[in-house]
């Protein structure tokens, strides 16, 4: 089966609720949408032509300051309609993630193998950094349980995170504590 160009819906999602520059949608791969999702400046913008040739998108030109010309880009009637069924399509592929920690955890042969304990610590840091960033988000974004209803798919995506998150510090933590002491 032929696979979906889910960035196409990213962008149109991210411009059904707001017009947003080229640049805004690079800035949001680089916040919230890159908590889960990642995609450069260069699949970003041929994405947004190949979107305005097929009429799901269009855009105004805008003065930025004296003389910056901006491209701000709004969503189509016809481009609402295309994220409105893929949203209610079903999901029904899990998708493999790519952690390159995870897949050099599996060519590790015995839990004596003197890398081991450099590297579940390296990535305890990282994942203990990242909880606490996503938990600053939490509490930025969504400061009262009324505001947790504004955008609830965005609050329900950062609870996933945070639980991604402090499973994977708790499991690095028994890990760690489960080495052998030299």
């Amino acid at each position: 089966m032929a696979q979906k160009n889910k960035l196409q819906f990213i962008i149109l999602g991210l411009l059904n609720q707001q017009p947003l520059t080229g640049y805004d949608l690079t800035k949001a791969f680089d916040t919230e949408i890159g908590e889960f999702w990642q995609a450069q400046h260069s699949q970003i913008y041929p994405q947004l032509k190949r979107l305005e040739e097929q009429g799901y998108i269009t855009h105004e030109i805008t003065i930025s300051g004296e003389k910056l010309e901006k491209k701000l880009y709004h969503i189509t009637a016809i481009g609402q309609t295309l994220l409105g069924s893929w949203i209610s399509d079903g999901t029904p592929d899990l998708t493999a993630t790519k952690d390159e920690f995870i897949l050099k955890l599996y060519f590790i042969q015995t839990n004596r193998d003197p890398r081991l304990k450099a590297m579940v610590q390296e990535q305890l840091q990282l994942h203990t950094d990242k909880l606490t960033h996503l938990q600053q988000r939490l509490a930025t974004v969504f400061p009262t349980k009324a505001s947790q209803t504004a955008n609830y798919g965005h609050y329900l995506i950062l609870q996933h995170a945070l639980g991604r998150e402090d499973y994977y510090v708790n499991w690095l933590n028994q890990t760690l504590a489960a080495l052998p002491k030299r």
